[in-house]
């Protein structure tokens, strides 16, 4: 790779491979002079979105409490940290207004910001199921997690609007795909006169296996009938990379996007079940075309690092790994 007659230098190849096509691309098709400037505007380039990773990743509460987690995120160089909402724990309906300001209070004085709000709440009680006792329940839920992060000091609830069916739950009576719209519509416009009062956005996450929302035209046209700045997308990178890519559904999402879940996901496996989702980088991801994506629509949030295995002995390497990546991919490093 370093003959004298080749006409790149190893650094320079290196340089591609960590920049993907677009570079190789300009080297077959420009001057050695042009390429090497392209290369520096790529390498050069920061990008202003925010960095932000996911309470799942934390071993939690299990190892570390609460503040320790936040601490960690911190020390590791995060802006913002996303809390789950679930039925036991500090951050459960076992809570209210007065316990959750004070988590927001101890975030203000670690120095890290609560990015987001999402629970997996809405697989066992779908605001679509065809069992009225799941539905009313998952809309109690839904309630109170508006008005928990609006105590929280968040502005972001991430919600999943229905679901068409849940491989993973064998007791799921399946939704036909019109009745699952039907509901979900009357669901999330039930729920928005709370989030506009408090001025929380319900962001609608896409999700590769419930079988709803399953094309970025769909998401938009479900987003845009509710006609309120309150009712957006919370795009996630690794839900639809089983069959699509996200870097074709962000430019036709736009400035719907309101928050992000960065999941790292491999085509070349076989297992299509959470264990598909990988560490950050360790995966197929197009990361330069994604975050360019995101760039040229003016997205300037939180990157959240969404990720559902703490590691068992050292968890707090994947911080400091994650922190890491997500660095260089930014051009912070």
């Amino acid at each position: 790779m370093t003959h004298p007659n080749t006409s790149l230098g190893r650094r320079q190849l290196l340089t591609y491979a960590a920049f993907g096509s677009a570079a190789i691309a300009a080297a077959g098709t420009g001057s050695c002079e042009q390429t090497e400037a392209a290369v520096h505007r790529l390498a050069d380039r920061k990008y202003k979105m925010r960095k932000s990773i996911n309470l799942w990743a934390f071993p939690y509460p299990d190892k570390m409490s609460l503040r320790q987690c936040l601490e960690l995120a911190k020390d590791a160089g995060f802006d913002g940290i996303e809390l789950n909402y679930d039925l036991d724990s500090e951050l459960s309906p076992k809570s209210g207004t007065r316990e959750f300001v004070q988590i927001r209070k101890m975030a203000e004085e670690i120095g890290i910001e609560i990015s987001g709000l999402c629970s997996f709440l809405f697989w066992p009680y779908p605001l679509t199921s065809n069992d009225p006792a799941e539905r009313n329940k998952g809309m109690e839920l839904a309630t109170k997690m508006t008005q928990a992060a609006h105590d929280l000091g968040t502005e972001n609830l991430l919600v999943v609007p229905g679901a068409v069916h849940m491989p993973w739950r064998e007791d799921h009576d399946p939704t036909p795909n019109d009745v699952c719209d039907k509901r979900a519509r009357e669901a999330i416009g039930k729920l928005l006169p709370t989030a506009e009062k408090l001025k929380v956005h319900l962001n609608m996450e896409n999700i590769f296996f419930n079988g709803f929302l399953m094309s970025p035209m769909e998401m938009v046209d479900f987003v845009d009938s509710f006609s309120s700045q309150y009712v957006q997308v919370h795009f996630d990178t690794g839900n639809i990379m089983e069959y699509q890519f996200p870097e074709h559904w962000i430019p036709i999402l736009g400035k719907r996007i309101k928050n992000v879940h960065l999941k790292e996901y491999t085509k070349k496996g076989s297992d299509h079940s959470l264990e598909a989702f990988r560490p950050l980088l360790d995966g197929t991801t197009n990361w330069p075309a994604v975050l360019q994506a995101f760039d040229d629509v003016g997205y300037s949030g939180y990157l959240t690092f969404e990720y559902f295995h703490p590691y068992q002995h050292f968890p707090e390497a994947l911080i400091y790994q994650t922190g890491d990546s997500l660095d260089r991919m930014l051009g912070n490093k």
